[in-house]
């Protein structure tokens, strides 16, 4: 059968694009379906949120060339200040100390999506948007796309097919794949605050009985602010003013970076744990926020979905060279197989962090709180806690 398409690929955001950059000297005809145009994404609000990206992570886009076009715009963290407010515990990260350039960076989404989006433009790779699936059937050599793009009704065929669409995934819900879901009861507020002092490229996490709240440097004088709230704390500040809310933002981090004033728009986000039942299905496979939802405590999001990314990338490139179905089931159960770890020592670190310090029972306060001022006493520990926080536990995947 002549196919359409290697690789067709569904959602054309940092993911989708991403894997495209990836294969695009491979040799693999590929092409990516978006609903939204380019106009869509560039004024969509979801483009001022910050990304923290691991060191790991930049080491992964230094890979595909992206790096270079952005860096400019990213803020270094150099150090990360981790406290439980009211209580003694903290711990202090510092690049330095681990000997790294910086423990990670912030950028915002809007930056590093706009540069993506353009180096996929100038590649051999073809872009149908805005597009919208509406059907899928795998056959024994090929997966059969249905796409509606305005009137039109487009029938395509590929060897494989990606699900790169996100949290809301049309790919998985054609395919029925179920998700495990834990509702937190609480709301990310996020905005971004103009402080008197400069942070000095420090990230600070503050964790409070109602969820942990996050500045991360962005320039000199700027943060990215990231406040978990308790649904019904999150509702009252949303409605009440901005000078109320501003009040309240102070009192909870304090005034460590001097005085703070808001600079963007305030946005509401409720939080739970999404996770699909499976990352494979027939000539199909999700990946990124398609197959996993984290809380952003730990700001692993990005991170763990560029890792789904170029390990797929490097598996399907070895496979393509080995003259092999990239579609194969046992081809997609080795790429599910070799994830699952990562997975699960990601979103496990995660949701237990949300666990331990979004409470404030007495017993468990002072038990991590002993362990907070224990770690910051032990170097190996640090080391240990650090690797995570810049992605670096675990073997990064590399396109050969």
């Amino acid at each position: 059968m002549q196919h359409d398409y290697d690789l067709l690929i569904v959602g054309g955001g940092l993911a989708g694009n991403c894997l495209a950059l990836a294969l695009k000297n491979s040799g693999l005809s590929i092409a990516i379906v978006e609903a939204n145009t380019r106009e869509q994404h560039r004024s969509s609000p979801a483009g001022d949120r910050a990304l923290a990206l691991a060191a790991g992570t930049v080491k992964m886009l230094e890979t595909l060339d992206i790096w270079q076009g952005v860096s400019r715009a990213a803020t270094a963290i150099k150090d990360i200040h981790v406290s439980d407010r009211g209580h003694f515990g903290k711990v202090r990260l510092s690049a330095r100390k681990e000997n790294v350039e910086a423990l990670g960076y912030v950028i915002t989404a809007r930056d590093i999506e706009t540069h993506v989006a353009q180096l996929v433009s100038e590649a051999d790779i073809e872009l149908i948007c805005p597009a919208r699936l509406i059907g899928l059937m795998a056959g024994n050599d090929s997966v059969n796309v249905s796409l509606k793009r305005e009137d039109e009704s487009l029938a395509l065929t590929a060897k494989l097919l990606v699900g790169a669409d996100g949290g809301n995934s049309s790919v998985r819900n054609l395919l029925e794949i179920s998700q495990h879901v834990i509702e937190y009861g609480q709301t990310a507020l996020v905005t971004t605050v103009k402080s008197s002092l400069a942070h000095n490229n420090v990230a600070y996490e503050r964790f409070t009985a109602s969820g942990p709240l996050a500045l991360l440097p962005i320039g000199t004088h700027h943060c990215a602010v990231v406040w978990t709230r308790s649904s019904e704390d999150a509702d009252r500040l949303m409605s009440g003013s901005e000078t109320d809310f501003l009040a309240a933002l102070q009192q909870c981090f304090g005034y460590r970076l001097g005085r703070l004033g808001l600079t963007a728009p305030r946005r509401a986000f409720p939080l739970s744990l999404i996770r699909a039942e499976k990352m494979t299905a027939d000539r199909t496979v999700v990946i990124g926020n398609a197959v996993h939802q984290l809380h952003p405590v730990a700001g692993q999001g990005f991170n763990l979905g560029l890792r789904d990314v170029m390990q797929l990338a490097e598996m399907i490139i070895k496979q393509y060279q080995a003259n092999q179905d990239i579609g194969a089931a046992d081809f997609l159960k080795a790429y599910a197989d070799s994830r699952q770890k990562d997975h699960d020592r990601t979103i496990g670190f995660t949701n237990s962090v949300v666990q331990i310090f979004s409470n404030d029972w007495l017993a468990l306060a002072a038990a991590r709180n002993v362990g907070l001022a224990i770690l910051d006493h032990i170097p190996a520990a640090k080391t240990w806690l650090a690797r995570h926080a810049m992605g670096l536990a675990g073997r990064l995947p590399r396109l050969i």
